[in-house]
């Protein structure tokens, strides 16, 4: 299978410390593409001088936000894999050739990663719903591939509060194929959160999973009524 052309799609706040090791680490698997999402530091200028195409935005949009400016960069590089990967070095760069051997081994360019534990309950809660739905454990796991296709059938990455969920499962209703693979964490060398923190990080999630059910509910009566 010849090798697809591939974004490695990575949203910052603030994160001038740890770039430059991410996008150094992640250039061999594809074009590192990060979105400096309204950064006080010098994020973008780091993730430049790494080799990095960066979009900056004047104003924090949120982690949705940033990672649908990127998708749509990402359609205009002409990719046709995007693998979305975190700013803050606590995922091994080798999980994206782990990715990129699995798409190549089954085809299926649907990709999540799944991490060994969860940082808040609300992930447990979500993780536990999608994985009794969809069997995937770890819907809110920031290292994932998408297909470029799916994005642009879709019409966006995410509406703004699925905390990055939307297009994995608009796939999944639509029963299209994926795989999992596992994703160590590495500990942050801060602690600075990636979006809040205590209940206000659990709240954002639980609106999610609310949203998804939802969605899920919807999308199972509007087949029976066919």
């Amino acid at each position: 299978m010849a090798t697809l052309k591939t974004v490695i799609l990575i949203p910052a706040l603030n994160e001038a410390e740890t770039i430059s090791d991410v996008v150094s680490g992640v250039r061999e698997y594809g074009t590192p593409l990060v979105v400096s999402d309204g950064s006080t530091d010098d994020t973008a200028g780091a993730a430049r001088a790494a080799g990095a195409e960066v979009l900056e935005s004047p104003i924090n949009r949120g982690y949705e936000g940033a990672l649908d400016a990127g998708f749509a960069k990402a359609a205009e590089l002409d990719a046709e894999i995007v693998i979305t990967f975190d700013a803050d070095g606590q995922f091994n760069p080798k999980l994206l050739g782990d990715i990129q051997s699995e798409i190549a081994a089954t085809g299926v360019s649907l990709v999540f990663g799944v991490r060994p534990t969860y940082a808040r309950i609300g992930e447990c809660l979500f993780g536990y719903y999608t994985r009794i739905r969809y069997d995937v454990r770890d819907i809110l796991c920031g290292v994932k591939a998408y297909p470029i296709a799916l994005y642009l059938e879709h019409g966006q990455f995410d509406g703004g509060r699925s905390v990055g969920t939307e297009l994995a499962l608009a796939a999944l209703r639509r029963g299209d194929r994926f795989v999992t693979i596992p994703a160590e964490v590495r500990p942050r060398q801060d602690d600075k959160p990636r979006f809040g923190s205590g209940w206000r990080g659990n709240k954002r999630i639980l609106i999610a999973l609310l949203d998804a059910v939802v969605l899920d509910l919807r999308h199972i009566f509007g087949k029976l009524a066919l």
